[in-house]
Order: structure tokens, then C-alpha cells, then sequence
């Protein structure tokens, strides 16, 4: 089948597999992507809506036994100046949130090797008195408590879900091809642990994201054993809300420290965002990345395929460790929504619109 073939099955709706996918990114132009993702943000968003959240992301330690390559916000756990927050600090940093119109957090935290599930449990208790939207613990936080606990990864879902967990952020999935993982994050969960949690979890009713961070060791074939495992995993439970791929933030990683690793150029981001688009057909959702690109990438990437401008990040630290620090307000993100020709609608985290 030659480009022009594929080009106008894309147009006409159907589902691409693995090999289409692997000839989009080989021969495609890059407004050829922009086009096919564009019609398919359109047919499953009829409406010029781009949707955003105001949340913050709190980070409750930096204390961390999993030593990833590409991360330059832990502290391994005999390092000075690693830290867990006090409840206190919580409490603070939720009130300021909802003071600016929030409506959840991010709560994510390094593999910290002592602490018991129990501490994770009244962490949220904690939390969920204040009435917030508790989007927490990525799969490698859950298999990580699981291997503390003794317990199954049902039975710690559970239990965080109990004391207050409302969803499960995406993150940690880096690139879901156990190769890489193992280069890249040996002591972290490998591919199929990081499906599991999440299928795990669509089975109890929680909703979840999925990421991609791409643009550092793997290969293109990678990428898309990637995206196949996540929408296959959305074909048998439908529980993911949203994709967000974002390229890896080269500066200050041990990583970048051993290997040359250029940044992903925007063209290549936006490449790879529109790919994304056209091959999971089954997330409503996709998410731009200012955070890493910029806010007139972001712009640009409404017309990608993306049609969510994500989180104003009230606070963000494992990016900017990195040494990005981008910063949006909400009356920014409304405005270059608006100059883009969308409409800008705040949401919950299950896209419901306030």
C-alpha cells in the first residue's frame, strides 16, 4: 500500500496497525500529520473546545531507591537534603490550589525505601479533608508499595482508594518496551507491571491517564510497542482518560552525563503528538505539553491533534529540575486558546467541564 492509500483510510476513519504506523513516520510529511491528526481531533471533538485543569503537582519526596537515568529531581536515600513533606505543608500547598480555583493534585513521589503503606493512607486522609480531587501514585509508586507491603497490587489499590485516592496519573511509563526500562530504570516496574496496575485499577473504577516520555534511547519500533500496549489495555477497559507524550528533558541527568542526548527539536515533538493522534483512535483525549515545549508549541499543537492545553501546574519540580520553567497562568492558557480560533473550558480530571 503506497502513503497516498493509507492517507485516505486514515481520512475515512479506519484504524491503522503497526506497520501503517511505521510508514506514517518514515514517509509522511509533517503537514501531512498535522493534517491527519487534525481530522481526527475534529471528528472526536465536533466542537473548537480545548480543555485545561488547574492543579498543582506536589511532589512528597525526592527520596528515591529507583536511581532512573533520565531523572534529575531524586535524592538517592543517603544523600543530604532529601526530604518528605509534613502534613502541614500538604494542607498549605491544597489550600493555595483551591484558593486559585483548583480543583485537584498531582501527587506523585520518589520510591522512598522505608516508609509503610500506612504513611501513604493517612497522607491521603489528610489530603481528602479538604475536599480535593486526589490524582496520585503512579504504577511504579503502587508496585513499589506492593513489594513493601507484602500485599497484592488489588489489595494496596484498595486501600489508597479508601483513604482517598480518586485516579492514577500516567507517569512512569516512560517508553512500556522492557528493553529500555531495563537500560534506562532497572529498579523500576517493567512494562507489564506498569500495564497491570493500570488494568488493575480500571477494574475498581478508577479512571487513569497514560503517558510517553520519548526522545532518549529507544527506537521508533519501541515507541509503538508503546502505544500499542496502551491501546490495547483502552480496548479492553476503556479507562484511560487522556495520553500525554511529552520528549525527555536531556539537562542535568546522569543520563545526558554519559550519553550525548540532543533535546527533541519541536518538530519532532510535534511529529510524534500527531502520530499519537491517528493511532489511538480509542483516547478521547490528548494532551499538549507546554511544560517541556513552550507555550507557542503548545499552541501549535492544537492543531496536531491535541485538544487539551493540560494543567496551569500551579507547581511543578521534576521538569524544572531539568532546567525547564515554563510558566502558565489560567488567563494565559484562556488567551492562547483564544488565539488559536478554540474555546478554552476548565475540567475535572475525568474531563467532566466546571
Amino acid at each position: 500500500m503506497d502513503l497516498h492509500s493509507l492517507i485516505s483510510r486514515i481520512e475515512a476513519g479506519e484504524r491503522i496497525d503497526g506497520d501503517d504506523f511505521l510508514r506514517l513516520e518514515r514517509e509522511a510529511s509533517l503537514h501531512q500529520l498535522a493534517f491527519l491528526a487534525h481530522g481526527m481531533r475534529r471528528r472526536l471533538h465536533p466542537d473548537p473546545v480545548v480543555t485545561y485543569v488547574i492543579d498543582r503537582n506536589i511532589n512528597y519526596t525526592d527520596i528515591c531507591v529507583s536511581a532512573c537515568k533520565f531523572c534529575a529531581f531524586f535524592k538517592a536515600p543517603d544523600e543530604v537534603g532529601g526530604q518528605v513533606l509534613s502534613h502541614d505543608i500538604l494542607s498549605a500547598k491544597i489550600a493555595e490550589t483551591q484558593a486559585l480555583g483548583g480543583t485537584q493534585v498531582l501527587l506523585q513521589g520518589g520510591l522512598h525505601p522505608t516508609l509503610p503503606l500506612e504513611f501513604y493512607e493517612e497522607m491521603l486522609r489528610v489530603m481528602k479533608a479538604t475536599g480535593i480531587h486526589i490524582h496520585g501514585f503512579s504504577p511504579p509508586e503502587i508496585i513499589h508499595f506492593s513489594r513493601l507491603s507484602g500485599l497484592s497490587i488489588v489489595t494496596v489499590i484498595k486501600r489508597l482508594m479508601a483513604a482517598g485516592l480518586d485516579s492514577i496519573p500516567g507517569g512512569g511509563a516512560e517508553i512500556l518496551s522492557n528493553r529500555v526500562r531495563r537500560e534506562l530504570a532497572p529498579n523500576k516496574c517493567d512494562a507489564d507491571q506498569w500495564i497491570e496496575v493500570m488494568e488493575t485499577a480500571h477494574g475498581l473504577g478508577l479512571r487513569t491517564t497514560a503517558t510517553m516520555m520519548f526522545g532518549h534511547i529507544e527506537t521508533t519500533a519501541e515507541r509503538l510497542e508503546h502505544l500499542q500496549r496502551v491501546r490495547d489495555l483502552q480496548d479492553r477497559t476503556g479507562g484511560f482518560t487522556a495520553f500525554i507524550p511529552w520528549p525527555f528533558q536531556p539537562d542535568h541527568t546522569p543520563l545526558a552525563a554519559v550519553r550525548r542526548i540532543e533535546k527533541t527539536t519541536a518538530v519532532s515533538y510535534l511529529r510524534m503528538l500527531a502520530l499519537s493522534r491517528i493511532f489511538l483512535d480509542n483516547i478521547r483525549n490528548i494532551q499538549a505539553s507546554w511544560v517541556t515545549q513552550g507555550p507557542k508549541i503548545a499552541q501549535l499543537s492544537l492543531f496536531f491533534g491535541a485538544n487539551d492545553f493540560g494543567s496551569t501546574m500551579i507547581e511543578e519540580n521534576v521538569v524544572a529540575a531539568a532546567g525547564v520553567r515554563f510558566r502558565l497562568s489560567e488567563e494565559e492558557i484562556r488567551r492562547l486558546v483564544t488565539d488559536a480560533g478554540f474555546r478554552p473550558q476548565q475540567r475535572l480530571m475525568d474531563y467532566t467541564p466546571v
